[in-house]
């Protein structure tokens, strides 16, 4: 059983550890790019137009270029976007090295509001230059801050033909590493003057140490609502929500299943698929895919989308998977048009026929040339549907193929599905489980989800599930019988839990795959942390105290971190069933003298634009040159702020303060975006406490521009020499609050008492930590 799984978790995690994200130039000089095969295999399926083979085989031999992709919310992006604009491309676009003029980079043309740029500049070329070094030296650091993720260009439309709103409940099956995750969520926080969206972000991964590679992707975003939980995508549990005082299924409005696969599609970065390629490595993947495919569908609110991906051009695990699905949804699937979505983006339809080879090099066109003893590896769903009417019912052309040499990019498959009606193997609303003893939790994983209405608003919820339905139910009642025995008595702790805390489930299956996470652990409204949080910050009364949790049962609560509702409401109702990993915002953090200014708690960067629209005091509002200074100067006089900002502070006690800036239309050379930095008013001086990578993006957006030589020194071209060497010799005193998942212990930023002002020390012990 152990072997198996492992198997299975290994599967799932081939084919995409690095897709997401491109090489600056090629590698693997040793490996040769040929493959007959794989070029045998391809001529014969015609999925390249005639006559563009021979392109299509020279593009998957050159490097991929370097794609970027510009993140954060939109007024943020804007500025970084005119920055990259500015200050880069035109100085490159004028640019040669060794007589060779270099290529400027371009917007992709499909890719909304110039958000997405592609570049064929090797690392070799970025040596060569001291104009390009400071190019890539900005890339490098505003990609640690969160505000350009590197990212292959095929690899970001799945996110875009999901269509995101603010309010969508959102799973992503197969997350890791994350760059698709990043944009769901950037997508759901598109306005931000809402706080707290209804969305939330579900990223899970069957590989635990995968899990924390998507928690530091999604952390650089600073989102309450994203959660990452760690499953077999194939068999994700079903989980419940309360609803007017009711348990309910969750279902989700968008999913994105974009599953492992054999990656052919990216044969242009990663070159060792041209030795090891072969085509039994779709005939195993296939079964995996449908069936991760299937539980997604079963997961999907009816009106919902979900979006199928690989990066295979292999139909075995593209179209064959899409037909399998629609045959066994009897109509209550359907692929939507997405032709128009992304005007600019150049695409092949799916193909309705296509054949199935061996490693061997033999061929079968019809299940029934399958001789018994391939029974076992090939499979009936790998092969279109036999009967034309039936075939050309499930509209396959409306798929996407991209392919390497149309616009330069990897080889990509994607095709969009909208759910009509109930999974037809599943009429009947699944029943909640009803507590069997007083010890017993309601568990409902193994119960399969797939309409979103209320049993008394659902005419089907009185009829019985009929007996002998399709496979898909066996995965479920599969993985209740594979529950350790252990399941009772997990169930009985989990009902004699504190109300508020959701402790992990202690199964010793998942203890065997390092399973082991701290609790989340609700406040309640009335929480003493609150009293002095409360006047200190002079908090608005609708500020959602209960959404606020710390990951420790006992002694001092180090951290605060806040969720939104909906987050809330999912982890009370499922900590049994569900393997979280990480959710959740930092807001504060414990300072150990932060009593004797009036409140133990400091603001935390990480979490300031979610909660300063709730904080009413201690708010000092802050001019561009404010914070230049604030940024550059280790613990500057309150003199050295502006009159205004001068006037502010000195009306504030010592303690942690909110220095805001809030853009003037008037003056369109300003960042006309709002900027948020916590700070700490000491004594006679003022600090920001910023990390050293937020520090270069705010600096940049401001003008002063912050490069680091080769021997690692400070260095500012142009106007403000000074200011650029003080932020970078600043920088380098700082330690970078951006440590790993707060299960494995969190670094803090160390604040000292350099000028003799009273400044806060940290507490940098480890909260929850597990042993």
């Amino acid at each position: 059983m152990g072997k198996r799984s492992r198997q299975r978790q290994k599967d799932q995690t081939a084919g995409r550890d690095s897709r997401d994200n491109a090489g600056w130039g090629a590698g693997y000089a040793d490996i040769v790019k040929e493959n007959k095969l794989f070029e045998d295999y391809y001529k014969e399926q015609g999925l390249v137009p005639e006559g563009e083979f021979e392109q299509f085989m020279d593009a998957m031999r050159e490097p991929l270029p370097a794609t970027i992709r510009i993140t954060g919310y939109k007024s943020h992006a804007k500025e970084i976007l005119h920055c990259l604009k500015e200050k880069y491309f035109k100085d490159i676009q004028e640019l040669e090295i060794d007589g060779q003029k270099i290529e400027a980079p371009q917007a992709l043309t499909w890719y909304p509001d110039e958000q997405a740029w592609h570049t064929n500049m090797s690392r070799k070329i970025i040596r060569k230059s001291p104009l390009l070094e400071k190019f890539h030296q900005f890339l490098v650091s505003e990609t640690e801050s969160g505000n350009i993720s590197r990212q292959e260009a095929v690899s970001m439309i799945p996110p875009l033909l999901l269509k995101i709103e603010p309010h969508h409940k959102i799973l992503d099956m197969c997350a890791a590493p994350g760059s698709k995750t990043a944009q769901l969520i950037e997508m759901l926080h598109s306005d931000m003057d809402v706080p707290f969206p209804e969305g939330f972000v579900i990223a899970n991964d069957v590989d635990n140490k995968r899990c924390y590679l998507l928690v530091h992707q999604a952390k650089r975003l600073n989102s309450p609502c994203i959660m990452v939980v760690n499953h077999d995508a194939s068999c994700i549990p079903t989980l419940q929500v309360e609803s007017n005082g009711k348990k309910d299924i969750l279902f989700y409005d968008r999913i994105l299943c974009d599953v492992p696969c054999s990656g052919d599609g990216t044969m242009r970065k990663n070159i060792d698929v041209w030795k090891k390629w072969t085509t039994s490595n779709s005939l195993h993947l296939h079964g995996l895919q449908l069936r991760i495919a299937v539980r997604g569908v079963e997961q999907l609110a009816v009106g919902g989308r979900m979006v199928y991906s690989t990066c295979s051009l292999n139909p075995i695990e593209d179209e064959a998977v899409i037909a399998a699905l629609l045959e066994k949804s009897e109509g209550a699937l359907e692929l939507a048009d997405s032709s128009a979505d992304l005007p600019g983006l150049k695409w092949m339809p799916g193909v309705t026929s296509w054949k199935l080879m061996t490693k061997e090099g033999q061929w079968y066109s019809d299940w029934s040339e399958v001789p018994r003893s391939r029974h076992t590896q090939i499979r009936p769903t790998m092969f279109p549907p036999k009967d034309p009417e039936k075939l050309a019912s499930l509209h396959l052309e409306m798929c996407m193929r991209i392919l390497p040499h149309h616009q330069n990019t990897g080889g990509f498959f994607v095709a969009v599905l909208v759910k009509k009606a109930p999974m037809p193997w599943n009429k009947r609303y699944p029943k909640l489980r009803k507590e069997t003893s007083s010890s017993a939790a309601p568990q409902s994983s193994s119960t399969v989800a797939s309409t979103p209405t209320h049993p008394a608003s659902n005419p089907e919820a009185a009829v019985e599930e009929p007996k002998g339905g399709d496979p898909a139910d066996e995965v479920d009642e599969e993985a209740a019988e594979e529950a350790p025995k252990g399941a009772a008595l997990a169930q009985e702790a989990a009902a004699a839990a504190p109300e508020g805390v959701c402790g992990p489930p202690p199964f010793k299956k998942m203890r065997l795959f390092g399973y082991k996470e701290d609790p989340f652990v609700f406040l309640t409204a009335d929480d003493p942390v609150f009293t002095t949080i409360q006047s200190f910050y002079d908090l608005t009364p609708d500020f959602p105290k209960l959404n606020v949790l710390t990951r420790t049962h006992e002694g001092k609560k180090r951290h605060l971190y806040m969720v939104s509702k909906e987050l809330r409401n999912v982890l009370l109702n499922n900590s049994e069933r569900m393997k979280v990993i990480n959710t959740g915002v930092k807001v504060w953090s414990r300072n150990n003298d932060g009593d004797e200014f009036g409140c133990a708690f400091r603001l935390a960067q990480e979490g300031i634009y979610t909660l300063q629209p709730y904080i009413r005091s201690r708010i000092i509002s802050v001019s561009v040159e404010d914070i230049k200074v604030l940024l550059t100067q280790e613990n500057p006089f309150l003199s050295k702020l502006e009159e205004d900002s001068h006037a502010q502070a000195k009306k504030l006690g010592m303690g942690s303060i909110v220095l805001k800036y809030i853009p003037n239309p008037n003056n369109p050379a300003e960042p006309q975006c709002p900027i948020q930095l916590c700070g700490w008013r000491g004594k006679t001086s003022i600090r920001a406490f910023v990390p050293r990578n937020e520090r270069f993006h705010y600096l940049r957006m401001l003008g002063v521009e912050v490069f680091r030589d080769k021997q690692g020194l400070g260095q500012k071209r142009g106007d403000g020499e000074k200011e650029g060497r003080e932020a970078e010799e600043q920088m380098e005193k700082d330690t970078e609050d951006d440590g790993p998942a707060e299960n494995a212990g969190e670094r803090d930023l160390e604040n000292g008492d350099e000028n003799g002002s009273s400044e806060p020390k940290m507490d940098t012990g480890k909260e929850g930590t597990s042993s």
